[in-house]
């Protein structure tokens, strides 16, 4: 099957920025009490493995591992993992694709898409969802976070490295929606303002949903 555009242009611009990027993100978690709030209540429900998917350097998983979670890392970029290893040390990252991940149908008690589907085209989002829907168990959640917008964003250059990447800015009601329809339970959502000052500035307001696999939903499909 031939790879998606997408795919390979998303893998080339994180091969070419992962170390410089490793650097930089080292202190975000730090200055992000939201991130950090929502990681917390996402570890105190899991039970179970939990796959960080498109983990870039690994902070995600490092910080839910800190928690107790036993969680390990999925990446498009080979570069992107091979910095998680170095960053981590003891903690697994694979490199492996959300539009097929080499993960056993329902064994995950949970899984974490960290600003990892803002890549992902709208046509293309229902397939994903339906993929993590597949490799989580029963009751298994879901934790997405995602920037909040109605239009794309092309970068052309990110830490002067040559990219070629879009960002897929969604409404968080949209995103419940397709979750529905791909067969969770949509348990929460959280829209924030974005951060203007500080080290870590954003563009645009940020989201989290939350959701489970639906039992009932699972039975009815």
């Amino acid at each position: 099957m031939t790879e998606p555009d997408f795919v390979r242009r998303t893998r080339e611009s994180y091969d070419a920025t992962a170390d410089d990027f490793a650097v930089w993100i080292r202190g975000e978690l730090a200055a992000k009490p939201f991130d950090r709030a929502v990681l917390d209540v996402f570890a105190s429900l899991v039970s179970g493995p939990v796959a960080d998917v498109g983990c870039g350097v690994g902070r995600i998983t490092a910080a839910l591992a800190g928690l107790g979670v036993d969680a390990f890392g999925v990446d498009l970029s080979p570069g992107m993992v091979a910095a998680a290893r170095r960053e981590h040390a003891g903690l697994r990252f694979e490199v492996g694709s959300m539009l097929a991940l080499d993960i056993a149908s329902g064994s995950l008690g949970g899984l974490v898409a960290w600003y990892s589907i803002i890549h992902v085209p709208d046509d293309e989002l229902p397939a994903v969802l339906a993929e993590f829907h597949r490799v989580l168990a029963p009751r298994g959640y879901l934790q997405l976070a995602f920037q909040v917008g109605d239009e794309p964003m092309h970068l052309t250059s990110a830490g002067g490295h040559e990219v070629s990447l879009d960002f897929h800015r969604r409404q968080p009601a949209r995103v419940a929606e397709l979750l529905e329809t791909a067969g969770f339970d949509v348990r929460a959502q959280l829209w924030r303002a974005r951060d203007e000052e500080g080290e870590f500035p954003e563009r645009t307001p940020q989201a989290y949903v939350l959701a489970r696999k639906d039992f009932a939903k699972q039975h009815e499909r």
